[in-house]
């Protein structure tokens, strides 16, 4: 028997974007189902961005025991790990965040989730496929916030389950001696990262010639030479993985390497090649993803809105719940508003953090921008905290100073890209920034030294010290409004 169910806004994903449109929809009082084939739990909290954080955590602390013994302490040659009850440590911990997830999915939706897959029959019209049977489900608009998948080429299936993705790893009951990695972007490299601080042996590969997405070619030098202490980075060859009696060889130029387990991090598709959107009546490019207007998230004329990891504009969490916004909000209203999206923010938390900030350095003409760069070495508490190794480098506009982009690679540098994503969010420029209070000793001083850096290329006329105003300047009344009387 087939149940029949008219509404006014379906959603296709319970993960971060799905949920974050429910919000809007259920603040604009209408009628909605959220439908999702399970398991409930965002992409992010089951085995994405928390699990290799605490990975990464876990690493973290067992690789300290080397700092440890600089500074005095004795016998940490006797300590052991046991990476089972690590392993096991980190899946109670993804559990939380995982059942957390799932349940306000459950708790928002109520009665109103549907479990099964879905398919669009017509634009407005879905059929969806359940453990409890056939639902057609007519809704007046839809949002598709169906996430992504790993990617796994079809020439690794004949070596079994001796190849993972992110998707199975963190089932793992324990882990391998030695893991080679193919592909060392952000997830790649934080994985190999963590693991090898646990001690397993790494070999990681990638046909880029650097690592996590990194473009700026000196930081790029920066992040192989440092991450390169650590485990096996094999750059700028394809690379390729037989069976080697009961392990594996991964080979990429001239160099192999013998493992037990090999880790495809070799990003994600989108999940929309099961929906039936072209049957449907949707234009696709040629890889098969929905054309639809980025400031709109709308599929062309249809009453249909894509967010999140199905639309693969930005892959991250914290735009999943932007988009997930805006398609909740559009789908909701009869009048479509276009949306100024944030500045791009992005960061592997490598440790040294590898961040990108606004503009990147290959989309700015070199002849109207200039780099301001600070280095670990010369921040005193960068040295404390063992971040010699840590550069920044932001890009200026040569004539008025307005900060476009940064990048860096960098202990503590998940804030710095916070402080910075928000300076050039509100149009501040390399002056105006250095007006800012700077305290010692901090990784920001980093901050200051890069602005002072680009501020000497940029020039000005002022003939007081840099960063500081006279008392006439500081109390002098803005614009258009009268002096206090």
């Amino acid at each position: 028997m087939t149940k029949d169910i008219s509404t006014d806004i379906a959603i296709i994903g319970a993960g971060t974007a799905g949920l974050y449109a429910l919000r809007e929809v259920r603040r604009a009082r209408r009628d909605f189902v959220l439908i999702d084939h399970g398991p409930l739990g965002t992409t992010c909290a089951r085995v994405g961005c928390m699990p290799s954080k605490i990975a990464l955590h876990a690493g973290g602390l067992w690789a300290a025991r080397g700092e440890m013994e600089h500074f005095g302490v004795a016998g940490t040659e006797g300590l052991t790990l046991d990476r089972a009850r690590t392993w096991a440590a980190l899946r109670s911990q993804r559990d939380h965040f995982a059942d957390s997830a799932a349940g306000k999915a459950r708790s928002a939706a109520g009665e109103r989730l549907i479990d099964g897959r879905a398919r669009f029959v017509e634009p407005t019209v879905l059929e969806v496929e359940g453990a409890d049977g056939r639902t057609l489900v007519r809704a007046k608009a839809l949002i598709i916030a169906t996430g992504s998948r790993p990617v796994r080429p079809a020439w690794l299936d004949a070596l079994g389950d001796r190849v993972v993705t992110t998707d199975s790893f963190f089932e793992l009951p324990d882990l391998p001696e030695r893991i080679g990695i193919l592909g060392l972007g952000a997830i790649g490299l934080e994985m190999g990262l963590a693991l090898a601080r646990l001690g397993v042996t790494v070999s990681g590969a990638d046909v880029a010639g650097t690592v996590a997405g990194l473009n700026d070619s000196e930081l790029s030098a920066r992040a192989i030479e440092r991450f390169g202490r650590e485990m096996d980075l094999w750059l700028g060859a394809p690379a390729s993985v037989t069976a080697d009696g009961d392990a594996l060889r991964l080979r990429s130029g001239e160099r192999e390497a013998r493992v037990d387990l090999l880790l495809a991090a070799l990003g994600r598709r989108p999940n929309v090649d099961g929906l039936g959107l072209a049957e449907a009546g949707f234009a696709l490019d040629a890889r098969g993803t929905p054309l639809y207007d980025p400031a709109t998230l709308q599929m062309g004329s249809h009453p249909v809105f894509i967010a999140g990891d199905a639309n693969a504009q930005r892959p991250l969490m914290h735009e999943g719940a932007d988009e997930g916004a805006i398609a909740g909000y559009n789908a909701a209203r009869n009048d479509i508003v276009r949306f100024r999206r944030r500045v791009p923010l992005a960061i592997a938390f490598t440790d040294p953090d590898v961040c990108a900030v606004g503009a990147r350095s290959d989309e700015l003409d070199p002849a109207h921008t200039v780099i301001g760069s600070a280095s670990g070495d010369a921040n005193g508490r960068s040295r404390i905290l063992g971040g010699e190794a840590s550069l920044l480098r932001l890009y200026a506009d040569r004539v008025d100073g307005r900060l476009r982009g940064a990048a860096m690679v960098a202990t503590g540098g998940e804030h710095l890209a916070h402080l910075l994503a928000w300076a050039i969010q509100r149009g501040e420029t390399v002056h105006a920034l250095l007006e800012m209070p700077f305290y010692h000793p901090v990784i920001e001083e980093m901050l200051q030294s890069a602005l002072q850096d680009a501020a000497r290329q940029i020039g000005r006329d002022s003939p007081l010290p840099s960063g500081l105003r006279s008392a006439h300047d500081a109390l002098a009344p803005a614009p258009d409004t009268e002096p206090s009387r």
